[in-house]
């Protein structure tokens, strides 16, 4: 295996999302989704492999924030934008699986101790570039799948809706609980929520703020494959990578026109998508 953009950080210790600080998680929100703070930096927060042989044509984006619970840091989002970037023109890319590196986790939302220390001339540009790479990530021209092996809340969650297809664990936990702090989901959850479950379920999970399981989200549609979770932890992203399989047989023009006609079909005008996610970031309110 080898692959561009390949960097890593080291693994310290880490608890599973069942760790009691990790409940503050629910009660910890700002723009852009729930999150978790972190004090440490690092510049090796994700890991971009090509994948060789059997397996080539899969790309794997793997996060590996371990002591901030893959919260979304500036540098994080400038990885993930760098990386969307390269990935969106290189033809040789077939399918890419988004998942973690991190037991038990897969995205606990925006990075929240970073966001208190920016000014108020900061949070908006640090929201807008969530909402961007989320979008970026959603216009891939390639099928994208979302490996859930942990927890997924506010904006964790919407990087996940922003994948074509979406498979998690039993044990997987998923919400986007920000109305319970008097603000929306900002990453696009109330666009793409609807999109995959219907209005009127998104409705009642937004207003109530509701988390629920691997086995509650694909009883509602939210995921495709739900698995028992592993010794290894990794379930969830070992049916992504069956399902990427699946695909390297096919045509690729014919899958990257057949995902765009799906998503221009789906969509109520971009002028319209755009008054939406406008509301979204409050710049309609």
């Amino acid at each position: 295996m080898g692959g561009s953009l390949d960097v890593r950080c080291s693994r310290p210790a880490w608890p599973t999302w069942r760790h009691p600080s990790l409940l503050k998680i629910q009660k910890l929100a700002r723009c852009g989704g729930v999150g978790y703070s972190s004090e440490m930096k690092t510049e090796n927060e994700l890991r971009v492999r090509h994948l060789e042989e059997e397996n080539r044509g899969i790309v794997v984006l793997g996060i590996n924030r371990a002591y901030g619970k893959n919260s979304l840091s500036k540098n994080l989002i400038k990885m993930l934008s760098k990386a969307v970037d390269a990935l969106k023109s290189d033809k040789k890319v077939r399918t890419i699986i988004i998942r973690s590196e991190v037991p038990g986790i897969f995205c606990a939302g925006a990075d929240l101790k970073e966001r208190a220390k920016m000014s108020s001339s900061e949070v908006g540009p640090f929201v807008s570039k969530i909402r961007a790479v989320i979008n970026d990530i959603a216009n891939l021209p390639v099928p994208t799948i979302a490996a859930i092996d942990g927890l997924a809340l506010g904006g964790g969650l919407e990087l996940a809706l922003a994948c074509d297809i979406r498979v998690a664990a039993s044990s997987a936990k998923m919400g986007l609980v920000e109305t319970k702090l008097a603000i929306i989901p900002g990453g696009g959850g109330t666009q793409r929520l609807p999109r995959a479950i219907g209005m009127s379920l998104a409705k009642e999970l937004i207003f109530s703020a509701r988390v629920l399981d691997g086995q509650e989200a694909k009883a509602v549609g939210l995921i495709s494959h739900v698995l028992e979770q592993n010794q290894e932890g990794d379930a969830a992203y070992r049916k992504a990578l069956d399902l990427a399989r699946e695909f390297l047989p096919q045509g690729p023009v014919a899958m990257r026109v057949a995902k765009l006609a799906i998503n221009q079909g789906m969509e109520v005008g971009s002028l319209m998508l755009e008054f939406v996610l406008g509301i979204e970031s409050g710049d309609l309110i």
